[in-house]
């Protein structure tokens, strides 16, 4: 024996305090995976499960480092809970077969959380310009946002519009390059406003549209705010016309509210067509949060989804979310 080897009464200490630390990489993985799948997520976890995707790619790490080992057990539990996983996110990084209708007429949509109004007017124009955009939704829309906008010459791309701003983050607005048959506004129980209309375009058949932004859960206390917001948002409804929500939802699809609420009649754009997994928010106020995906276009399964695209806006810490869909044509 030389001085420097392990006695051998020693090892089986150690050997059992890897295999502890082992599992103590595997079932905090584990654990997420099971909450996820079952949308049981609670209090502080709430936050958290905005970030599941990137719990996702590191699950595969404890796996890894199990099987490396031979611990079947272990790496049998934590390959489970990175497939569970992987099941749960994949599917958004990868195109779906249905994007519903392809017939119809084409209508672009943007959405844009425009950070207390601090987005740059003149950037909001060039995308709508662009991008060829017919309606335009936006979030914390204040009075200097919306003197901003006609300014950069917003008005005469979108004539028509309907308007709640507000100072502070809970203002909301349309604008749109169709006629608004009919338009309204609405405070969530969290307290923001939603602006609502029903647009014309050309050739098609009329369209509800809702700029949408429930409550953030920033605090465990907001909670109930929240969920409640996401389930007052309005579902589609086959006997009447179809109807597009978009904004910043404060929600990712690993909360179980919003995949609630995409199960009655909608789909999300950005999912249908693999782009489900772009950041629309973050990093925020130069603090190492990485980006997760807040803002949707979700569409009644009426409307045909082409094509997403995600823009940054200097001076808003949300990205934009244009959707290139199809709406039915006019009977």
């Amino acid at each position: 024996m030389t001085l420097t080897s392990t006695p051998p009464g020693i090892r089986p200490g150690r050997r059992a305090a890897r295999t502890v630390l082992l599992w103590l990489l595997v079932l905090p993985g584990l654990a997420w995976a099971v909450l996820r799948l079952f949308g049981w997520e609670r209090g502080f976890l709430v936050q958290l499960f905005a970030f599941t995707p990137y719990v996702a790619l590191w699950a595969w790490a404890p796996a890894a480092l199990a099987l490396s080992r031979r611990k079947w057990l272990s790496g049998a539990a934590a390959l489970l809970a990175a497939a569970i996983l992987a099941a749960c996110v994949l599917p958004r990084a990868l195109p779906d077969g249905d994007r519903g209708p392809s017939a119809g007429v084409r209508l672009q949509m943007m959405t844009l959380n425009m950070f207390v109004g601090g987005a740059d007017p003149a950037a909001v124009v060039a995308l709508v310009r662009d991008l060829d955009v017919g309606v335009l939704a936006v979030q914390e829309f204040s009075p200097s946002a919306r003197a901003g906008l006609s300014a950069a010459g917003l008005d005469s791309l979108l004539p028509y519009a309907a308007l709640a701003d507000e100072v502070g983050t809970t203002g909301s607005g349309l604008y749109s390059r169709y006629p608004i048959v009919t338009s309204g506004s609405e405070r969530s129980g969290g307290g923001n406003m939603q602006v609502y209309a029903t647009i014309q375009p050309p050739g098609a058949g009329p369209v509800q549209v809702e700029s949408v932004h429930p409550l953030a859960p920033y605090a465990v206390s907001a909670l109930g705010l929240w969920r409640g917001d996401l389930d007052a948002e309005p579902h589609a409804d086959p006997g009447r016309p179809p109807r597009i929500l978009l904004g910043d939802f404060n929600s990712t699809l690993d909360h179980r509210g919003v995949r609630d609420l995409i199960s009655h009649g909608y789909r999300d754009a950005a999912d249908a067509t693999g782009k489900g997994l772009v950041g629309t928010w973050g990093p925020y106020h130069g603090y190492p949060i990485p980006p997760i995906t807040l803002d949707h276009v979700l569409v009644d399964k009426r409307i045909g989804v082409r094509d997403v695209q995600v823009a940054g806006v200097a001076g808003s810490d949300h990205r934009s979310v244009i959707a290139s869909l199809i709406v039915p044509a006019a009977s």
